[in-house]
């Protein structure tokens, strides 16, 4: 029996910080994905692309690895895009062999009267062929067990963006303040300082 399982999360956060600055941090794709997720399950693979660990997932009585291959790119405007490229599901042959996963995300600064807010959406689809016994469960329980694992996924996901991206944005911005001191020291003459 072949399923899909579908489910979306939104998310916004304000920032008190200008657009522009949030753009410039936004055209950093590695900042987020490192955001998103514990850095040592993260393989980067060059250009815009990843490779995410991610941690053991239970479907029923199956314990599942997905390592999902990632595209990150960010547009002009300071607009991430996320997509999936590829899965490989670690552990259960039969399940890898019948598995497809599709990730799709965006997020984007949105100017605010009183700083920037950051919008975004993810949708994640996974289609898999349900091996026996587990093709014998009732079709509307796998679909109820499927999409809420799908769900805790997401949200997961959006837990950890709003507490570790406004944290690691912050870092940026002292970073850029202390380079562009350190840069201003170097350019004054000594005769000057």
């Amino acid at each position: 029996m072949y399923l899909k399982f579908r489910a979306s999360q939104s998310v916004s956060l304000s920032v008190d910080t200008p657009t522009g600055q949030l753009q410039h941090y936004l055209r950093q794709p590695q900042r987020l994905v490192y955001a998103l997720t514990d850095p040592t399950r993260v393989e980067f693979l060059g250009g815009d692309r990843f490779r995410l660990k991610m941690r053991p997932l239970n479907f029923l009585m199956v314990s599942l690895q997905p390592t999902v291959d990632l595209a990150v790119q960010a547009t002009s405007e300071g607009c991430l895009q996320l997509r999936s490229l590829g899965c490989d599901i670690r552990g259960v042959d039969y399940i890898n062999r019948r598995f497809h996963l599709e990730l799709k995300g965006y997020l984007r600064p949105q100017a605010t009267a009183t700083g920037t807010d950051l919008i975004g959406v993810a949708d994640l689809e996974v289609g898999v062929d349900i091996p026996s016994p587990l093709d014998f469960t009732p079709r509307p329980i796998l679909e109820a067990t499927g999409n809420s694992l799908l769900k805790s996924v997401l949200l997961t996901i959006k837990q950890r963006l709003m507490q570790h991206l406004v944290a690691d944005y912050q870092r940026w911005l002292t970073e850029v303040e202390i380079n562009h001191a350190e840069d201003w020291l170097v350019s004054v003459p000594a005769s000057s300082a």
